[in-house]
């Protein structure tokens, strides 16, 4: 199960969220929360990509073999 959460536990969880948002608010909720969690994980892959530009432009200004070895050494 995710997080180490069982069924009793997501049972009571989806119980408490009926009766804090009501069963007319919920799938309103939900899809709220899928859209957040969905914007958060693109701008995650469009962070790793940013960073990749910018490790490649960094390369293609200063080509030093030195510096590339010692970071494929790392690696």
């Amino acid at each position: 199960m995710p997080l180490g959460l069982g069924g009793q536990e997501l049972f009571i969880i989806l119980f408490l969220a009926l009766l804090i948002f009501g069963a007319k608010k919920l799938p309103e909720v939900g899809a709220g929360l899928g859209k957040g969690i969905r914007s958060f994980k693109e701008s995650l892959r469009e962070a790793d990509v940013s960073e990749e530009i910018k490790k490649l432009e960094d390369t293609k200004k200063e080509p030093n073999p030195e510096k590339q070895l010692t970071e494929m050494k790392k690696s």
